[in-house]
């Protein structure tokens, strides 16, 4: 059970039938009787993973054939900087940011490393506690891109309408949403994604990108930075994370099999993320979730109590009932629970009961 009360922000919960085969992996794959950690990279089975992976997100996420699916590594701290590296090292170019919360913010210093950027709107004078409406968006017709993160995981603020303007090509980091629900992948030049949140666990980054998109840069690029290389090579331009990949595959299989797609898995969340928030709300006096009811997050629900002895009572408590990873980010503080695909209904049941057995027993 422990593993289904994890509702860290990540590395997060994974499903339980995943977690079964890759222990199954570990000593041998039913394939070939090898253990994954010691699977070549360049084996026929491996070339097999990566194209099933592939299929898997393409069927899942409804991609359009002029896109490229890449299995990259570094996460997304490296996709803020190969990014700029790509797209506007070498030209005149500026790209607009919108700097909605913590992750959001740390990519823009990266692409200024490259060239101009612009922040088309930061929340931060009020704590990212909201996102931007589209009457507040400066936008540059003529920018090179505009970058946004689909869904603050620190904050809990999600982007529930898509930003940008016609024209202008649209790059998402949605390493904590993607796969949670459909999305329009047509409306974005580019989406990257960590797999540490819904996908799998840390090691790979998926990225998409539409293949003009690809084509794009202005200056000579170190091989392993340059998304051509990993066009050219289908992932395999350096050794890859072998087991970060597997274990996505099992995931897209659980999602496409088990889940029945992402339409039913973002009802569930949607389902989720409602109880949770109905909890909070009941208890208004007690706690405070940090961000404004319309931009509110379905995957991270940051939220507070009045002081810090009474959150460390509350986590202490939730320890004792087997509940895990609810402590907030270093940069906000308070509390977070972060309920990816994997976190159960029944685990946010749990949760909920905790919240309101903590809140009868706490007398302000």
């Amino acid at each position: 059970m422990s593993n289904e009360l994890n509702f860290s922000g990540g590395p997060g919960a994974l499903p339980a039938s995943v977690l079964q085969q890759l222990q199954q992996a570990m000593i041998a794959l039913p394939d070939t009787g090898l253990s994954v950690l010691g699977m070549s990279h360049r084996s026929d089975w491996f070339r097999s993973v990566l194209d099933e992976a592939e299929a898997n997100l393409r069927l899942l996420l409804d991609i359009p054939a002029n896109y490229h699916v890449l299995f990259l590594q570094g996460g997304s701290s490296l996709q803020f900087s190969m990014l700029p590296m790509n797209v506007l090292r070498g030209t005149r170019q500026h790209a607009d940011y919108i700097a909605s919360g913590y992750w959001s913010a740390k990519a823009i210093p990266e692409a200024r490393l490259e060239g101009e950027v612009r922040v088309a709107w930061d929340g931060q004078p009020h704590g990212y506690d909201r996102l931007p409406t589209e009457q507040e968006l400066q936008l540059s017709p003529d920018a090179a891109y505009l970058h946004y993160v689909s869904n603050e995981t620190v904050e809990g603020v999600q982007f529930t309408q898509t930003p940008g303007l016609p024209g202008v090509p649209l790059v998402a980091d949605m390493s904590s949403d993607l796969l949670a629900g459909p999305l329009d992948v047509s409306r974005h030049a580019m989406i990257y994604a960590h797999a540490q949140k819904n996908l799998g666990p840390a090691g790979v980054t998926v990225v998409i990108l539409r293949d003009s998109f690809a084509n794009s840069p202005a200056s000579p690029l170190p091989s392993l930075l340059d998304y051509r290389s990993h066009i050219s090579s289908r992932s395999l331009y350096n050794t890859p994370p072998v087991f970060a990949i597997y274990a996505l595959l099992l995931v897209t299989r659980w999602l496409r099999d088990d889940m029945g797609g992402l339409a039913a898995m973002a009802e569930i969340n949607r389902q989720k993320a409602s109880q949770l928030y109905q909890t909070l709300d009941k208890h208004a006096g007690l706690y405070h979730v940090h961000a404004h009811p319309q931009w509110r997050s379905q995957m991270n629900i940051a939220f507070s109590l009045p002081t810090p002895a009474l959150q460390q009572q509350f986590l202490q408590g939730a320890q004792r009932q087997g509940l895990h990873g609810l402590e907030g980010h270093r940069s906000l503080g308070g509390l977070r629970a972060s309920l990816y695909n994997a976190v159960t209904p029944q685990a946010v049941a749990s949760l909920c009961q905790w919240l309101d057995a903590f809140a009868s027993s706490t007398a302000l």
